[in-house]
């Protein structure tokens, strides 16, 4: 045998194989810009593609190192027995195993992407924690996206055949007494390899060598492109996992004191002294994925006038509607429009129920509403505590929660047979139980429900696969399903005796698959319906070309009941704001989308990344930031008040009136 074969080999066969990781990333890159090429295609260069690799590398190396440090440690740290055939085994499969977890993780985001236009972070483990369905849905995904399988596969197994084995100077070698050199040298070696690495390793983790480098954070992938949505390429999903682990989510900006905040925006409502006290109930429907796209009565100049959309009952509910040509959700998940809508707190960087805040004193419509006698029941088809709304619904002040439970114990309705096999009772009967048990309910009442059926994996019943068949994309039947879902419950809700005196609300908790390049700009993918439908005719129908907004909604109903108590929310009064004071906010891929009278401006908290004239420039194609620069401070200044304002409250526990006097 060989007494020495080679001082370095274990040190550069780290080496080789750590720039086999970094290739298996650049591949799961590649793949996520083709599965989702539809979302990029329209703005993508040579160019931009080339600062969005080189952005890349800053992120792929601080995930690859850290996910990669004990395999490291293994293989650098000097110590001779990690020469042994046994020893390098350990570290080969320790190397393979958790590369593999990494490389799932980036596929899987290629589908998620779609549907969240934001790599997974860490609260997704809180997100679905509470489901025992997403064996079947993950199935379903395989099959459907079986390449993504196989590639996976292919770079797994090329991880294992490709690995670099060390055949390194042998024990023997370096352990005999009487030659002590060789393990002199041995040491020297790689202790000099190890002291190399350190620093380097340091670096790479917090994303370069300066020191005005912090370690770099989601929020870094902006400043490599020109569009949030663009800053998923730039990411990596295990970066995004990694950087939100154990770490704040809310901080505190130091925009303005006090005295300034309080002047530009306060979210404390005050009641007018105008006030019309009406004792109607209230109707929140939450319709999931109902997307303004799919709605004709929206969209009458799209397709050069021709579209018509799937929704045609609830564009004839619209003629006698108040609705907003621009109107927005503030965030692309369930859990972003739960809050959003009921307690008029928008997401800002992490879904507001998946963060320590989701521990403070909250209220909502419920809530408030009580305070005034109000009875309160929140409706979800799905099984109870699925998603976490059952607990969010007792947070903020809902007297009652009906769930798949309830619907399956009355017998009055087909129970299990009507669920979808997925996720919850089909949208027809649960509808149809939701308005038999409000003409149960001592009025006035105000209850909400959330729909299910035109929820991944996009699935009608049997009996209307030939009435709404496969048409445009796959969540479209799904949309026609509900929207007559719908027109059968209002067809029953007419014949109940608290039917005139409600106020109905439509809304969606969430966007999502499109097939119109306008909803799939950065502004696009929030589109969401906001529309008030009163049958007294009280509040006046119309189309107004305003900004409306998720968390507007409670304030704006709260208005229209004339409710006379102090409350805190984050939206405006729909009614009582001139159009051109509405305004709409979201958070998107580090990016706060703040829209006002004509402008898009993106903020990333510390400058404008962008700012667009929305209502002409459709596609967000011309960046007017510094040929408007009044404007675009004006926006800058409102921003950056509702940020910290929202960021105080948060950290604080100042989300009712009551903790006011708690100020840190």
């Amino acid at each position: 045998m060989r007494r020495n074969r080679g001082l370095l080999t274990t040190p550069l066969c780290f080496v080789v194989n750590m720039v086999l990781v970094y290739v298996v990333y650049a591949i799961c890159r590649l793949v996520f810009l083709a599965v989702n090429w539809g979302m990029f295609s329209e703005t993508m260069s040579w160019s931009a593609f080339g600062e969005i690799l080189h952005g890349a590398w800053f992120f792929d190396t601080s995930a690859i190192l850290y996910t990669n440090a004990l395999y490291a440690l293994l293989m650098l740290f000097p110590i001779h027995y990690k020469e042994t055939k046994l020893y390098q085994k350990i570290a080969k499969w320790i190397f393979v195993v958790v590369n593999s977890v990494c490389i799932v993780a980036n596929l899987v985001d290629c589908v998620y992407f779609q549907y969240t236009t934001r790599r997974t972070t860490v609260t997704v483990f809180s997100e679905f924690r509470n489901e025992n369905n997403l064996g079947g849905i993950f199935g379903v995904e395989v099959l459907r996206h079986w390449y993504l399988v196989l590639i996976g596969i292919l770079l797994m197994y090329a991880l294992f055949r490709l690995y670099r084995m060390p055949r390194g100077e042998q024990p023997e070698a370096i352990r005999r007494p009487y030659q002590p050199k060789p393990m002199l040298r041995y040491y020297v070696a790689h202790l000099l390899c190890l002291l190399v690495f350190v620093p380097l390793c340091v670096a790479g983790m917090r994303g370069g060598f300066t020191t005005a480098v912090r370690p770099i954070t989601i929020s870094n992938a902006n400043q490599y492109v020109d569009r949030p949505l663009e800053a998923a390429i730039v990411l990596n999903t295990p970066f995004s996992i990694i950087r939100t682990a154990g770490k704040p989510i809310f901080v505190v900006p130091n925009y303005y004191t006090d005295s300034q905040l309080d002047a530009i925006y306060s979210p404390i409502h005050t009641p007018s002294d105008t006030l019309v006290k009406r004792k109607k109930n209230v109707v929140v429907i939450i319709i999931e994925s109902f997307g303004r796209e799919y709605i004709g009565g929206f969209n009458k100049w799209l397709e050069h006038g021709m579209y018509k959309g799937y929704t045609p009952f609830v564009d004839s509910l619209m003629q006698h509607s108040a609705t907003y040509l621009y109107s927005y959700c503030n965030g692309r998940k369930s859990i972003d429009g739960m809050p959003s809508i009921l307690s008029s707190i928008p997401m800002f960087v992490e879904p507001f129920f998946l963060t320590p805040a989701s521990m403070n004193n909250v209220s909502g419509l419920a809530g408030e509403l009580k305070k005034k006698g109000y009875y309160s029941a929140f409706f979800h088809g799905a099984e109870n505590g699925s998603m976490g709304f059952q607990a969010f619904a007792r947070t903020t002040g809902f007297t009652d929660y009906f769930g798949r439970t309830e619907y399956n114990a009355d017998k009055r309705f087909g129970g299990d047979k009507d669920f979808d096999g997925t996720w919850a009772i089909w949208d027809e009967p649960f509808m149809q139980f939701y308005a038999t048990k409000m003409g149960e309910m001592k009025q006035p009442f105000m209850t909400a429900l959330f729909t299910a059926s035109s929820h991944h994996p996009y699935v009608i019943p049997d009996k209307y696969k030939k009435i709404f068949p496969e048409e445009g994309i796959v969540i479209h039947k799904c949309i026609r399903y509900t929207d007559n879902a719908l027109r059968k419950f209002f067809a029953k809700a007419k014949t109940m005796p608290w039917y005139k005196n409600t106020l109905f609300v439509i809304t969606s908790d969430h966007t999502n698959l499109s097939d119109h390049k306008y909803y799939q700009t950065d502004l696009g993918g929030f589109c969401s319906p906001i529309i008030f439908f009163d049958p007294s005719g009280e509040f006046k129908p119309g189309m107004r070309d305003a900004i409306a907004q998720q968390i507007d909604i409670m304030p704006t109903v709260l208005s229209y009941l004339g409710y006379d108590q102090k409350y805190i929310g984050f939206g405006i009064d729909l009614l009582n704001t001139p159009a051109k004071d509405t305004w709409a906010v979201n958070y998107n891929n580090g990016f706060y989308q703040y829209v006002k009278g004509d402008y898009l401006l993106q903020w990333d908290g510390q400058k404008t990344k962008a700012m667009y004239r929305f209502r002409t420039d459709l596609l967000l194609e011309h960046n007017i930031a510094d040929k408007e620069p009044k404007v675009r401070q004006a926006m800058e200044r409102e921003v950056k008040a509702i940020i910290q304002s929202y960021m105080e409250r948060m950290t604080q526990n100042r989300l009712v009136i009551a903790n006011e006097g708690k100020k840190k």
